[in-house]
């Protein structure tokens, strides 16, 4: 079965949209990371946000990340979209979407890579989808704007801190046991 992983930019008080406050942190030591991550998986998930919002911006780039990005199928949860193929490689999930990320879990492959969280991510959670978290915590206080897992609950296990020259801290987690 393919593991479900989310991977996320977060500030130090947890916010999570817009993350070009990071910018200054992606090194080179952050980019082979990132590389890594992105060979690990074969597809995307992404709610509507973060599909819009990536497929603006990651459809006009080059180079070895956005090859990547732009290449990967994606799979996009959203109930104000039309359901099947849409721009940008893009599939959007049509009927329940727990069912339908469970079955795309249950078919032959990599890894699943989720980038954003939101909405989706209560669902993914309640339902036991998401495998593993991977957030990457830049060193800046952002002071406003949408934070992580709002509204989720959930207990994570650490299996890894990955601290990187420029300050970030990459936490992984895997998703706890229920309590």
């Amino acid at each position: 079965m393919r593991k479900l992983v989310e991977w996320t930019f977060v500030s130090l008080d947890g916010v999570i949209d817009s993350p070009e406050w990071a910018q200054p942190y992606m090194d080179d030591e952050h980019h082979r990371y990132a590389v890594a991550r992105l060979d690990e998986a074969d597809a995307l998930l992404l709610g509507r946000k973060s599909y819009q919002g990536l497929a603006d911006f990651w459809s006009k780039q080059t180079g070895e990340i956005a090859d990547r990005i732009n290449g990967r199928p994606k799979y996009v949860a959203s109930r104000t979209l039309a359901p099947g193929p849409a721009d940008w490689n893009a599939t959007v999930i049509e009927g329940d979407v727990a069912e339908a990320v469970a079955k795309v879990k249950a078919e032959p492959g990599r890894n699943i890579l989720k980038f954003g969280t939101g909405e989706l991510d209560k669902t993914l959670l309640e339902h036991g989808l998401l495998d593993e978290l991977y957030l990457s915590m830049a060193p800046v206080v952002v002071g406003r704007g949408e934070h992580l897992l709002v509204g989720a609950q959930a207990t994570f296990e650490l299996l890894e801190a990955m601290p990187f020259a420029s300050g970030i801290v990459v936490l992984k987690y895997a998703l706890g046991p229920r309590r």
